[in-house]
């Protein structure tokens, strides 16, 4: 098995993921976030990079740990209590740590909305829309559906229960939006898009109301629901690349 080294194989997933191309939030601070001193021959995967999530990665003696939300989201913090705890687990076991926000939500082929839609299998014509920072965030699904049949599909794609459902659209569906994780506060936006049902995994509570008055379907399929898909195929890629790597996903699930 090849030696690969955290930096080399970040070097080879921000290639991949374009992620000097791709804008983010600047809390993202998407690559290698916390570097490791042994060669790569375990990645483990998960949404979130908290203190449960790296206390699992270093009992299963993983290597490298590729997440969703990194380690920096709520800004500069002091280094007490549970942030002090994760970090230091994480240095002492030497373990890296990768990180890929808004790169991994796009990627055609690995992306978050891209492996949500073909788990859904739908059918229907599949194209880019949601104009935001110079990329499109999201995907839009155009042909005709059932809300019903729609529902049914995302939760066998996530494993999880929608967590709520707007019917503000009448039958058929004939587009539907899809932008995974928090995206519930930009329906007005999405409505003036065309489209008449969206999927996300969360959103602020006036966004039910305004998804009936705007006639629009509101899914609320769970931010972490929609977004265990990227970080397993990156992990999955990553690890196919540092030869054949083991792979383990941390289930950590947040209930929102």
């Amino acid at each position: 098995m090849p030696q690969f080294s955290a930096q080399q194989l970040a070097t080879l997933a921000d290639d991949y993921l374009r992620v000097e191309e791709i804008p983010d939030y600047p809390p993202a601070l998407n690559g290698l976030q916390l570097d490791g001193d042994r060669p790569i021959r375990k990645i483990a995967c998960a949404v979130d990079a908290c203190e449960a999530v790296i206390q699992e990665a270093v009992e299963v003696d993983a290597d490298m740990l590729v997440v969703h939300h990194g380690l920096f989201w709520q800004g500069a913090q002091k280094m007490i209590g549970g942030n002090y705890r994760k970090f230091k687990k994480a240095i002492d076991h030497g373990l890296a740590i990768y990180s890929a926000h808004i790169p991994l939500d796009v990627h055609p082929a690995i992306g978050n909305n891209a492996l949500l839609v073909d788990s859904m299998s739908l059918g229907g014509e599949v194209s880019p829309f949601f104009p935001w920072k110079g990329i499109e965030l999201g995907l839009k699904i155009t042909g005709e559906f059932s809300l019903t049949h729609i529902m049914g599909a995302v939760e066998k794609a996530t494993g999880f229960d929608l967590l709520q459902v707007c019917q503000g659209h009448s039958n058929p569906v004939r587009s539907i939006g899809v932008i995974t994780g928090g995206a519930g506060s930009e329906i007005a936006a999405v409505a003036e898009r065309g489209i008449d049902t969206f999927i996300t995994g969360e959103g602020p509570h006036w966004s039910y109301t305004l998804a009936e008055e705007l006639g629009l379907n509101l899914l609320y399929a769970g931010h972490y629901a929609t977004e265990t898909f990227g970080v397993k195929a990156l992990a999955s890629r990553l690890a196919q690349l540092a030869g054949d790597a083991e792979v383990v996903f941390i289930e950590h699930p947040t209930g929102l």
